[in-house]
């Protein structure tokens, strides 16, 4: 049994414009011991997936459906006993801006103790010392003195760090990390994800790493769901998304980065700009943006369909051509020879 299994995962909004479904009917696994990334552009769910697996979705946010299961145990509807003994103990989160993520009038120490507290049966000076220990840990110098500062006094990546052994205080059984390296030098972002590899491999824990940032994803995950418009696009490990992606998406987010010093030429970007959440095309949300899309792919969404046993994709592309490798038939009520051909809309 997996850790955290997510199974068709809806998320929306509630707006005084319409309904935004900012998580629309995602489903994943995640093992103990591993590192599952979520990757897409701004605004394609990543946030919210994580949210919602936290329950702590603000108004006007609501889950519609779905389930989240950890270690077995429903977590959708699950009362505020329940979710209290599970958030920082079974599940922490690293929020992508620690300076608003540390409450700036509480010294650094008390907000760690005050986790530890919360979430454990140490008393107050077993808390101080689990706080010291932690941020050593973390490879802040002077842990005594630090237990001390206000947030306002640690540089930016000391606050990560410090976000960092605050989620870890307890030793939960998963991380999610909420791009943790979004503000941070680039020097600092390497220093931090290579911290969190450390501590992954030491405290035997998973983690749900969310970013837009591919050379993270293949720094730290061992699998990858690939997001857009509030549904996963492809999913799959970090070998078959890099070197063989299935989803037009997927091959443009590849195209869009260089590739070290040896590339040669200009990056081609993605056409177009995202989805409007509230006026969804009425087939496929990437499809306005996309150079091969289909009639098909203006009309019909296209559900996920396995490929193997740990690929899935949801790409009408995918299903032309297995049709073209004689792999599935061509039924007229499912697939129409004609809406397989080269749309008029889409990008050019």
């Amino acid at each position: 049994m997996s850790l955290l299994e997510v199974r068709d995962l809806r998320t929306s909004f509630f707006t005084h414009s319409g309904e935004v479904k900012a998580v629309d009917g995602i489903s994943f696994n995640v093992e103990k011991g591993k590192v599952l990334g979520i990757v897409g552009e701004s605004g394609s769910g990543k946030s919210v997936t994580a949210y919602s697996i936290m329950q702590i979705l603000s108004y006007p946010g609501k889950i519609v459906s779905g389930s989240i299961k950890l270690n077995g145990v429903e977590l959708v509807g699950a009362d505020k006993n329940t979710l209290r003994d599970i958030r920082g103990r079974k599940i922490s989160i690293i929020f992508q801006d620690p300076m608003t993520s540390l409450n700036p009038v509480f010294t650094i120490g008390n907000q760690l103790m005050e986790a530890i507290r919360l979430h454990t049966s140490r008393n107050k000076t077993e808390a101080f010392d689990r706080a010291v220990e932690m941020i050593k840990l973390v490879g802040i110098n002077e842990p005594e003195k630090r237990m001390k500062q206000y947030p306002h006094e640690l540089s930016g990546g000391m606050r990560q760090r410090i976000m960092i052994a605050m989620a870890l205080a307890c030793e939960p059984d998963i991380l999610i990390a909420d791009e943790p390296t979004t503000a941070l030098d680039v020097t600092i972002q390497a220093q931090i994800l290579e911290l969190m590899q450390k501590l992954q491999k030491e405290m035997g824990m998973a983690i749900i790493m969310v970013t837009h940032d591919l050379g993270v994803i293949v720094t730290m995950c061992d699998e990858v769901v690939v997001m857009y418009a509030g549904k996963a696009c492809e999913k799959g490990t970090v070998d078959e998304i890099f070197y063989d992606p299935k989803h037009e998406y997927t091959k443009g987010l590849l195209k869009s980065i260089p590739y070290g010093s040896k590339a040669l030429g200009r990056l081609i970007p993605i056409d177009g700009s995202p989805v409007d959440m509230l006026n969804m095309p009425q087939g496929c949300a990437f499809a306005p943006r996309c150079s091969k899309a289909m009639k098909i792919c203006l009309k019909e969404k296209c559900e996920e369909i396995v490929l193997n046993n740990s690929r899935t994709s949801a790409c009408w592309l995918n299903i032309k051509e297995a049709i073209d490798k004689n792999e599935i038939q061509p039924v007229n009520e499912f697939v129409p020879e004609d809406d397989l051909s080269l749309a008029d809309g889409g990008a050019r």
